[in-house]
């Protein structure tokens, strides 16, 4: 079983990919000014609409699926 990843980076690029009851996020996470990370999340996307806009600063915490994609479990957003 493939342990979790945790990543601390920006937000860009927030896109509804699918919208149900509960919609698929997809989202750029900027890590260190380059590292791009493509994100998705289901559980909790509507606070996550609510909670962040593109510039933010987060901490996710998800799993790799089979795309290289960062499935997110949890995340946190950084109040500045």
């Amino acid at each position: 079983m493939e342990n979790g990843i945790c990543l601390k980076g920006s937000v860009e690029k927030i896109k509804i990919v699918k919208l149900e009851e509960t919609p698929l996020i997809r989202f750029t996470l900027t890590v260190d000014n380059e590292d791009k990370q493509n994100c998705l999340i289901r559980a909790h996307s509507l606070d996550f609409l609510y909670q962040v806009s593109e510039g933010n600063a987060i901490v996710v915490y998800g799993r790799k699926n089979k795309r290289n994609q960062v499935v997110v479990q949890k995340y946190h957003v950084n109040q500045s």
